[in-house]
């Protein structure tokens, strides 16, 4: 079993294993992705995982830059973000040589369909797709990490000399602007100035300036369980009161009518946009964040500690890859197919599940047998401004 360290929170890693199990399961094609998809309402497991990553960075480099300085935060930040920048980079050569080779050698229509840009136009999608402007489906979230990764230190930089309400004040105004397209508009001008060989539809599905917002929001939650004094997120009552009506409506609404909440309305439907992060989407995941902070805690106290969960959580980086890989080569083997037997579909989700855990320990075990790296000094260096 797992020992967390004194550095870590066992219910952070818990949380971020459930999201890489749910993502798992929503991208496996097998008869429980469509129930298992989105099953506390209208908010995805994505959502979660990035307000999460965001949270424990904030936390862990914002430490950094109080206990060593901000000039060690960056270098930590851009060491991270080249970590995950090589993850991505491997991912997709896998992508366009085994799963490719595998899927036009059998004749696979559903790796054809998501490398169809690859397939038609192969140098321009591998020299793209290594400069992070072609993202193909299902490797399009690694992308957002590399680039919040690297603007993320001088967001912190910022938020130490002059506060947070700037930097969240400007969040809210480029999600905003996303939502009436800020991303095509800002292709299209660059478009004009320098061809574009990549249309905008194969530049990912996830729109930066929208999730950005969620990104943000979990860096500042993160960073401020540094400051001195800091005190725990309090909710009024009221607030958790709307945002448990908000919580069940969006749960019970999602199982009733699916994963389409107004069915083939599809502007109504934008209002809940995935890739957009709509408003009222948001506003679901804003009140299920309320929610587990508010009670959280107190289901840490009651419920059993989920070790399997916590494992996957504490590599999620090497198993958010690996299951990449595996879905990949299900998909180049078998197709997106959900309606196979029920024993077959057993097979697969305890054959994935095993893969991935095995891979988190694998992770923790070479982790644990690296040098450690120098402890932060206890007593923080002056930053300038620390203005709130």
């Amino acid at each position: 079993m797992p020992t967390a360290s004194p550095t870590r929170r066992w219910e952070i890693d818990a949380l971020r294993g459930l999201m890489l199990v749910l993502m798992t399961l929503t991208h496996l094609p097998t008869r429980l992705t469509t129930p298992l998809g989105q099953p506390f309402g209208f908010v995805s497991a994505a959502e979660g995982f990035v307000l999460l990553s965001a949270y424990m960075a904030g936390m862990v480099y914002g430490r950094i830059a109080w206990r060593k300085s901000v000039d060690d935060m960056k270098r930590a930040f851009w060491k991270r973000a080249l970590k995950v920048y090589w993850c991505q980079a491997a991912t997709l050569l896998f992508l366009f040589t085994v799963v490719a080779f595998i899927g036009i050698r059998i004749d696979q229509p559903a790796v054809k369909d998501l490398m169809s840009f690859y397939l038609q136009h192969p140098a321009t999608a591998l020299v793209s797709g290594l400069l992070l402007i072609y993202e193909p489906p299902l490797l399009d979230i690694l992308p957002l990490y590399v680039l919040f990764m690297l603007v993320s230190p001088w967001v912190l930089t910022l938020a130490l000399r002059f506060g947070w309400s700037p930097v969240m004040g400007a969040s809210i105004l480029l999600w905003l602007l996303a939502q009436f397209g800020l991303g095509e508009w800002i292709y299209t001008a660059a478009a004009a100035t320098v061809p574009m060989p990549v249309p905008f539809h194969e530049t990912g599905a996830f729109a930066t300036y929208g999730w950005q917002f969620l990104w943000m929001l979990g860096l500042w939650m993160g960073a401020s369980r540094n400051e001195p004094f800091a005190k725990p997120f309090v909710f009024p009552t009221w607030a958790v009161l709307v945002a448990i009506a908000v919580s069940v409506v969006g749960m019970v609404w999602r199982h009733q009518v699916g994963q389409a909440p107004f069915e083939a309305n599809e502007q109504l439907n934008l209002l809940f946009d995935k890739w957009l992060l709509g408003p009222l989407r948001l506003i679901d995941l804003l009140a299920l964040t309320v929610v587990t902070i508010r009670f959280g805690p107190t289901w840490a106290r009651w419920l059993p500690r989920q070790h399997y969960l916590e494992t996957l959580g504490q590599a999620s980086l090497a198993v958010f890859c690996a299951h990449l890989v595996v879905v990949l080569l299900v998909l180049s083997l078998f197709g997106a197919n959900f309606q196979r037997p029920w024993w077959q579909d057993i097979l697969l989700l305890v054959g994935c599940f095993g893969t991935l855990y095995a891979v988190a320990r694998t992770t923790l075990w070479l982790d644990a047998r690296a040098p450690a790296e120098d402890s932060p000094r206890t007593v923080p260096q002056q930053v300038p401004d620390q203005g709130r």
